[in-house]
C-alpha cells in the first residue's frame, strides 16, 4: 500500500524526457504543445461565447461530460508541457525540475491519462454513441471530430514525439480510480441535474447492461494503457537503441549524473551522466 503513495528521493528525470524529444528540438516541442493548447482552448471557449449554443449555462453542463474533461485535461496538460519545455530550452532547467516531488509524480499521472484517456474517448463515441446527423452542423463536424478524433491524434502525438518513457503499471489503478470518481459525477449530475450524461449510464433503460458498459470500459483502459505503454517502449527502442537518437538537449542543459531509478518513471533503463552527454552533443552539431 505505501508503494501505491511513494514519490521517490532520487533525482527527478535527469535527462529531461517529458521536455526533449528524439526529433524536434526543445524550443519546436514547446511551441508545438503551445499550438496544440490554443486549438483546444477555441473549442473549450466557443460555447460560452456563442449565445445560440446556450451560452455560459451550456457550457456549464458540458462539465458533468467525461469527453469535455478529458479535452479540458489535454487541454492543459500541454498548455503545463508548454511551459516545461520551453523553460527547459531557454535556461537549460525545466520548470518542473524546480517544482516539490509531490508536483513532480503527479506530472507523471498526468501524462499517463493523457495518453490513454482521449482513445477511450474516441472508441466508446464512434463505437456505441455516435448517431447519424451528429456532424451535420459545420461547428458540429468540428467539435465532434476535435474531441473525438483529433483528442486520439494529440495523444498519439505525446506518444510518438517526445523522449518520455513508458510510464509505470502502478498509473493504471490511478487511471482505474478516475474512471470510477467519474461515475460517481456523472450519476450526481443525474441527481442534480435531472440528465444521464451517456444514456448507457441509464439503468432503466439498459438494466443489467450498465454494469456490463461499466465492467467493458475499465477492462478497456487497461487495454489501451498496456497498448500505449508498448507504444512507447517500441517508439524509445527504435529510435535511441536502434537508430542512435537520443535526443535534441537544450545546450545549455547541465549534465546531471542519475542515481537511482525514480519511482514515477520505474522499469526503465539507467541513463548515465555519459549518456547524457552524448546526447547533447549530438543534438547541438
Amino acid at each position: 500500500m505505501a508503494r501505491v503513495f511513494a514519490l521517490g528521493k532520487d533525482r527527478w528525470d535527469p535527462t529531461n524526457r517529458f521536455e526533449t524529444s528524439w526529433i524536434l528540438p526543445p524550443y519546436v516541442l514547446g511551441l508545438c504543445r503551445a499550438l496544440f493548447f490554443v486549438v483546444l482552448l477555441y473549442n473549450i471557449g466557443f460555447y460560452c461565447t456563442h449565445e445560440r449554443r446556450g451560452g455560459c449555462a451550456a457550457a456549464a453542463n458540458t462539465f458533468s461530460y467525461f469527453t469535455v474533461l478529458t479535452y479540458w485535461g489535454l487541454a492543459f496538460y500541454f498548455a503545463a508541457a508548454a511551459a516545461h519545455t520551453l523553460t527547459y530550452a531557454a535556461t537549460g532547467r525545466a520548470l518542473l525540475d524546480r517544482l516539490p516531488r509531490a508536483l513532480q509524480a503527479l506530472h507523471s499521472a498526468y501524462y499517463t491519462s493523457v495518453v490513454v484517456y482521449p482513445f477511450i474517448v474516441t472508441v466508446v463515441y464512434w463505437g456505441v454513441l455516435f448517431r447519424p446527423g451528429a456532424l451535420a452542423a459545420p461547428f458540429d463536424l468540428f467539435s465532434n471530430v476535435s474531441e473525438h478524433a483529433l483528442n486520439a491524434g494529440f495523444a498519439l502525438f505525446e506518444i510518438l514525439v517526445p523522449r518520455t518513457a513508458p510510464p509505470p503499471w502502478l498509473h493504471l489503478l490511478w487511471l482505474v480510480v478516475g474512471l470510477a470518481l467519474y461515475l460517481a459525477l456523472a450519476y450526481v449530475t443525474r441527481a442534480t441535474k435531472g440528465f444521464y450524461t451517456y444514456s448507457f449510464l441509464d439503468p432503466r433503460r439498459n438494466g443489467g447492461l450498465v454494469a456490463a458498459y461499466v465492467f467493458g470500459i475499465a477492462v478497456g483502459c487497461a487495454v489501451v494503457f498496456a497498448l500505449a505503454w508498448a507504444a512507447i517502449w517500441l517508439r524509445r527502442w527504435a529510435t535511441e537503441d536502434k537508430l542512435g537518437m537520443r535526443g535534441k538537449m537544450s545546450p545549455k542543459a547541465e549534465w546531471r549524473r542519475r542515481d537511482d531509478e525514480d519511482v514515477e518513471m520505474t522499469g526503465h533503463h539507467q541513463e548515465s551522466w555519459s549518456e547524457r552527454g552524448k546526447a547533447v552533443q549530438e543534438s547541438s552539431r
